[in-house]
């Protein structure tokens, strides 16, 4: 098992988010198998200290549906921090940039963000 510790102070969420997708999905790797989950242990330190601009914090919008007619709900990224803290945005960033199959929910267990 390796372990990989990940200081988000002063950086973008997109970038940083890149490089945590990389390392779960274990690509860094020789023995990389697209089919395996990596062995891999990802802690995000400092996230509050992200450099995300006011503007974004405002235009970023999430949203989430109930499935019912109706059941869209919007919200911003402050709205998002506010609620749920800063490991919220990271793990939202993250796991849209790992491959959309049975893996990702497995792989997103091995991500810890600490505030």
């Amino acid at each position: 098992m390796r372990e990989y510790n990940f200081d988000a102070t002063g950086k973008k969420l997109g970038r940083l988010a890149s490089e945590l997708a990389v390392v779960l999905m274990g690509k860094d790797e020789a023995d990389f198998a697209p089919n395996k989950v990596a062995d891999v242990k990802v802690t995000v330190n400092n996230a509050s200290k992200m450099d995300i601009d006011d503007k974004k914090m405002d235009s970023k919008v999430y949203d989430r549906y109930s499935g019912y007619p109706g059941g869209r709900k919007e919200f911003t990224m402050r709205k998002l921090v506010a609620d749920k803290g800063w490991a919220a945005v990271i793990q939202n960033a993250v796991y849209g940039m790992l491959p959309k199959n049975k893996l990702r929910d497995r792989i997103m267990k091995n991500l810890i963000i600490n505030d």
